[in-house]
């Protein structure tokens, strides 16, 4: 069976490396063009492409996967599969139609729930109990083609975007691989997914990152986790940034009356308790502007803030 394997980031590569130990004939990897980054505009290779590289199948790397150049390219190929994971471009009807087995996407939720761009990250965020992985063959809407197959994975209480990224990736590389055998024999059974049961994960920008002290102390807890390792969490210290790597949910330990949300109410040893919308977090790792991450206990030995220092833009 020839399969066309489709995707960008680290996510996709452990499914690419599945597919490729498990001896399976992956005859080209198509994933977004190389780009320049940092100061030197250094051209920084996309994970998939040198994990492609790694096993010898060859890459392609089209601006747009719908312009027909690109479509008569994988046409030329015959592929039976193409296989899609976080390839980053939306899939034209005409593509998806070329394999006689169709595309299947591996999907990092347990769809219809959390479609779009970042569902492990909401997952997190949304405090969900679990998450998982879904193989779903492809149509031309935004992740609503049938479901084929799911595995759950649970979501602990210290889960952080970084950590549920690493355990899906690996889940649906062992996905992929143990389902290929029902997916070429037909061996399956596509349930249509129920649009009303969906909710929608967007992209997520630098400035979702900045702590609103207005919200719940677990909400911000949650989004402080969701959103490791980027855009990560911070606020304003003496106007200043001061990014926030690790927080909990405090039970105050006096009463400082009323006081606006993002007010330090205290700090001990190793925290620093901010009141919030409803309740208190105690910061426990910290990195200020300029500075590296630290535990709030080094941190407070070198920065005086007295209760009633206000946080935040």
């Amino acid at each position: 069976m020839k399969i066309i394997f489709m995707g960008t980031p680290d996510f996709a590569v452990a499914a690419l490396d599945a597919l490729c130990a498990a001896g399976q004939n992956v005859i080209l990897a198509v994933t977004q063009p190389d780009r320049q980054k940092g100061r030197g505009r250094k051209v920084i290779q996309t994970p998939v492409s040198v994990c492609a590289q790694k096993w010898g199948v060859p890459v392609f790397q089209p601006a747009r996967i719908r312009e027909p150049e690109a479509v008569e390219k994988i046409r030329s190929l015959q592929p039976d599969l193409i296989v899609v994971a976080a390839f980053g471009q939306i899939l034209p009807q005409e593509l998806l139609d070329i394999p006689r087995l169709g595309c299947v996407n591996i999907h990092a939720s347990l769809l219809p729930g959390l479609r779009g761009a970042a569902p492990i990250q909401w997952a997190v965020i949304n405090g969900d109990a679990e998450s998982g992985v879904t193989l779903m063959q492809m149509n031309a809407g935004l992740d609503t083609g049938d479901i084929l197959f799911q595995e759950k994975v649970a979501i602990g209480p210290q889960e952080t975007g970084e950590s549920l990224y690493e355990k899906l990736a690996e889940l649906g590389g062992q996905m992929i691989v143990r389902y290929l055998p029902a997916i070429e024999s037909g061996d399956i059974n596509p349930v249509p997914q129920d649009d009303e049961r969906s909710s929608y994960a967007p992209m997520l920008r630098k400035e979702m990152g900045e702590i609103d002290w207005t919200m719940p102390a677990a909400q911000i807890e949650r989004r402080l986790r969701g959103m490791l390792p980027w855009p990560g969490a911070y606020t304003k210290l003496d106007g200043h940034v001061l990014k926030v790597w690790k927080a909990e949910v405090a039970e105050p330990e006096q009463d400082a009356g009323p006081v606006l949300p993002g007010t330090v109410l205290y700090t001990d040893k190793s925290r620093i308790c901010v009141r919030t919308g409803d309740g208190v977090l105690a910061l426990l790792e910290v990195q200020a502007e300029g500075k590296k991450r630290m535990g709030t206990d080094a941190f407070l030995r070198g920065t005086k803030i007295p209760a009633g220092t206000l946080l935040g833009a």
